[in-house]
């Protein structure tokens, strides 16, 4: 049994383990029933009962924590009573409907971060500017002194941007309480590189109505049309995913929305802020007139037959093979996993069945060039292990020193052996490639038998520091059968300096709760402590194939070493110092206190992208250090943690590039092009 009582929660709660014994629905650990704190604005107790443990509720607020109502409004509503036109536009003195280039800013954009910012809004700008540069091809920079105009970042009342470059010298761009969102910071930058709100567009009457009557008096300009003589729409279509989409809620007088869809199927799309949509992309980049992404390097779902440029090959007649379908096994693409499919999708196969020990074979990207001044990039993918624990996949970079080398230096990055999963795996592989490289996936036929092998699909490579994945299994279950109040915890984590963290999710009855916090690691006598200035953050990730074309939800939060709770401890210490006791697995650690956010994301909103995919549902964290933004605008290169593998097999080492050298005396198929298997023939005749 349980007894409930409406409260008024604060959005960030706190968490505190005080006994063990917890049976996790996750099995990668296994936490067993703990009485928590839940800090509250309310001096009330809330009784819940977690597989018969009751857990009551302290009063003790927690410190620089926003309201939940606050963190769930939308931009217009937190502008609501300031003079900004449709609600978050600043005009200026002068015409504003025009935009040419004159009012483009040069690329990259300078900006400047100022000092009434939060720490924890400076590193949710950055990682919105880090959106910009993945997506698109506009790049920003840290404003020098040679800048004459520039965006100056403020945390002044509302968020707020002019539209277009406006003024020579500081143009502001506010970031007030409440507006430190990933997409509330796009929408405002986007609004600054030119962009008004999409319903405002010239045919804009041919997608939504506006309900004038249900708007607030007052407000009915905010509504209001440009016409096609004064802005254009690049020729991209109306957008109801933009997140430049007013809520079909805005301004309204509470007598119902403002804005009806015309296809009703959108009516709770309009107005998302999750992320810059693919056209929001499209359109910024044909209005600055380029296309190449600042980070994005590559992307494959192997359904063009080209293979994007990839090669295989092997030393034999058998090897990477693109398939629909596996004999044998139920696995079929992931790209579409849980679709209607129009036509036919693929996928690549390395069969180990029936294969001898040793039998390997590799397929290898195209060659690409960093571009970035942090030589650091992320291989993302996709895997489905159904061969033998014995099985290999191994993963290299083969680096160019030069264009007079053909062979390349191959280095190990990442091992693959484990008991066969039989369900596609999210996998990141952290790369430091400082030349031209490719990507190499070599499989290989271990001991023992095999029924099934590798298969691989939706491969993403870009230029950003790859997260920590935590994939829950048969979520969708979970959500069905689940009580409100069921935990489920992540795998422990060390942040690349060394932290040891640990994730919680929470299963309510309408929305989903996500809390993380320190545990005691093997690295603790030689960190910081309490733990300064480091920015944790987690998505719930859009499992869109491409990842330029994601629209994660995502949040974030900073250690602030000068917090001290109502009983007199350091919430940031070593969770020795402060933590409690309890037993993970085998070990035996100490946990400190967990931060996180109530209301993560509305279970109505789940559907809405593809959050939940096979079943599955996938988090990824990042803990980055941000003390750095104190004294300057930028961050320092982030670290790369590289494994120290090694593997019993050197002949991949030994041999150059599937389409060079591997032609000679093995099986060499190349899809790339019909002019390698001529060059191959050739150097046989000769």
């Amino acid at each position: 049994m349980f007894f409930t009582k409406k409260l008024h929660v604060p959005s960030i709660l706190l968490v505190n383990f005080k006994v063990i014994r917890k049976n996790s629905i996750n099995q990668q650990s296994n936490l067993i029933i703990m009485i928590f704190s839940v800090k509250m604005q309310l001096r009330t107790f809330l009784l819940l009962s977690l597989a018969l443990a009751f857990c009551p509720a302290s009063s003790m607020p927690p410190p620089h924590t926003s309201d939940i109502n606050e963190d769930r409004k939308d931009i217009t509503d937190i502008n609501k009573g300031l003079n900004l036109r449709e609600g978050d536009i600043m005009v200026p003195n002068q015409r504003s409907a025009i935009l040419g280039n004159q009012y483009q800013w040069n690329i990259p954009v300078p900006f400047e971060l100022s000092v009434n910012l939060s720490m924890n809004y400076k590193g949710v700008i950055l990682r919105a500017l880090e959106q910009f540069r993945l997506k698109s091809c506009i790049d920003f920079k840290a404003r020098t002194a040679e800048d004459i105009s520039y965006i100056s970042v403020e945390s002044l009342e509302g968020c707020w941007s002019y539209v277009g470059h406006r003024f020579l010298g500081a143009q502001t761009l506010s970031i007030g309480n409440g507006c430190g969102e990933k997409a509330f910071i796009e929408h405002e930058f986007l609004h600054a590189l030119g962009f008004f709100h999409e319903q405002s567009r010239y045919d804009r009457d041919d997608y939504v109505t506006i309900n004038f009557e249900n708007i607030i008096t007052g407000y009915a300009n905010s509504f209001s049309k440009f016409s096609e003589s004064l802005t254009t729409t690049q020729d991209t279509p109306y957008d109801y995913f933009s997140v430049m989409h007013l809520d079909k809620n805005a301004f309204s007088n509470g007598n119902g929305p403002t804005i009806i869809t015309k296809h009703p199927e959108f009516q709770d799309v309009i107005g998302q802020r999750l992320d810059m949509s693919e056209y929001d992309v499209i359109e910024l980049n044909k209005l600055y007139k380029c296309n190449s992404s600042i980070s994005f390097l590559d992307h494959c779902s192997f359904d063009d037959e080209s293979l994007c440029q990839m090669s295989v090959c092997s030393a034999a007649d058998y090897g990477w093979q693109r398939v629909k379908s596996v004999s044998g096994i139920s696995v079929t693409d992931h790209t579409n996993l849980g679709k209607e499919k129009n036509g036919v999708s693929f996928f690549m196969h390395f069969s180990t069945k029936g294969r001898n020990e040793g039998d390997a074979a590799r397929m290898e990207s195209k060659t690409m060039t960093p571009k970035r001044d942090c030589k650091v990039q992320c291989l993302q993918f996709y895997y489905y292990h159904s061969g033998n624990e014995s099985d290999q996949l191994n993963i290299w970079i083969r680096e160019y020193q030069n264009e007079a080398d053909n062979r390349g230096t191959l280095r190990l990055m990442d091992q693959i052996t484990e008991p066969p999963g039989n369900y596609w795996k999210l996998h990141h592989v952290p790369l430091n490639a400082n030349k031209t490289f490719q990507v190499v996936f070599e499989a290989r036929k271990g001991a023992g038998n095999s029924s099934g092998g590798f298969s691989l699909d939706d491969i993403n490579i870009s230029e950003t520091e790859c997260p920590h994945t935590w994939q829950i299994r048969d979520f969708e279950k979970v959500l069905k059968n689940s009580v409100s109040g069921t935990w489920m915890n992540s795998p422990l984590y060390y942040s690349s300096e060394g932290y040891r963290f640990l994730a919680l999710l929470m299963v309510n009855q309408n929305y989903l709760s996500v809390y993380v916090g320190l545990v005691s690691g093997a690295y603790d006598d030689q960190l910081q402590w309490p733990c300064p200035w480091r920015q944790i953050t987690f998505q719930i990730l859009d499992q869109n194939p491409h990842i330029q074309k994601r629209m994660s939800s995502e949040k974030s939060y900073t250690t602030d070493p000068t917090l001290v709770s109502s009983y007199g401890r350091n919430d940031w210490d070593n969770p020795r110092n402060n933590g409690t006791r309890v037993v993970i697995g085998n070990e035996t650690v100490y946990v400190g206190i967990f931060w996180g956010y109530r209301y993560a994301i509305m279970k109505e909103d789940l559907t809405k992208r593809e959050f939940i995919k096979g079943g599955d549902i996938i988090l990824l964290f990042t803990m980055q250090d941000i003390s750095g933004l104190r004294q300057k605008n930028s961050l320092p290169c982030p670290k790369v943690t590289l494994k120290n593998l090694k593997t019993s097999f050197d002949a991949a080492v030994k041999q150059g590039p599937c389409a060079t050298s591997d032609c000679l005396g093995i099986f060499c198929t190349s899809i790339t092009s019909s002019l390698i298997l001529l060059v191959c023939l050739r150097l046989l005749l000769n």
